[in-house]
C-alpha cells in the first residue's frame, strides 16, 4: 500500500483536500493548526499533523513562520516517508513539495477551484516540479499547458 501525504493550508484548500478519497491509502494529513481544523485530530486519530499558521498580511512574521514550517515539513517527511504528496495548495504545501522531490517522491498538485483565469503564486512555484499538475477548470489548461484537467473536486 502506497504511503500518501495529503497536505494543504486551512480553509477552502483544506475543504477541497477533504473531498478526496484518501482512506484507500496508508495516509497522513498535514495542515495548519487553527481553531477551524482542531477536530481533525480526533476524527483521524494518529493521521493528522499540524504546521504553524501564517499569512502574507504580516510579512516579517510570515517569513519566520515559513522558515519554521520548512524545517517542520522536513521533519514530517523524514518521519512519515510518503511515496506521494498530494496537495490542493497553497503556501503551506510548497516546501513539502520541494522536499518530496528531493527525496524522489511523487508530487500531485491540484490547483484550487477558486482560480479559473489566473495562476496562483504557489501553483507557479510547484508547476515545474510536479509529477502531475491538475486543474479544475478547462480554461486553466491555457495557463498550465502540461496540466491535466480532471474536473471539479466538489
Amino acid at each position: 500500500m502506497k504511503k500518501v501525504m495529503f497536505i494543504s493550508s486551512n480553509g477552502g484548500h483544506l475543504n477541497e483536500l477533504m473531498q478526496l478519497n484518501f482512506e484507500d491509502f496508508d495516509y497522513s494529513i498535514v495542515t495548519e493548526k487553527t481553531q477551524s481544523d482542531k477536530d481533525l485530530k480526533d476524527k483521524y486519530q494518529g493521521k493528522v499533523y499540524y504546521l504553524a499558521y501564517g499569512t502574507r498580511r504580516t510579512p516579517i512574521t510570515y517569513f519566520f513562520i515559513l522558515l519554521f514550517n520548512f524545517f517542520k515539513s522536513l521533519y514530517l517527511f523524514i518521519k512519515l516517508r510518503p511515496n506521494v504528496v498530494v496537495t490542493t495548495g497553497t503556501h503551506t504545501a510548497v516546501p513539502m513539495c520541494y522536499i518530496a522531490k528531493l527525496f524522489r517522491a511523487k508530487v500531485i498538485w491540484i490547483e484550487t477551484f477558486a482560480n479559473r483565469t489566473s495562476k496562483t503564486l504557489a501553483g507557479r512555484l510547484v508547476y515545474p516540479i510536479a509529477d502531475t499538475f491538475v486543474v479544475q477548470w478547462e480554461e486553466m489548461l491555457k495557463l498550465y499547458p502540461k496540466a491535466k484537467y480532471w474536473g471539479w473536486i466538489y
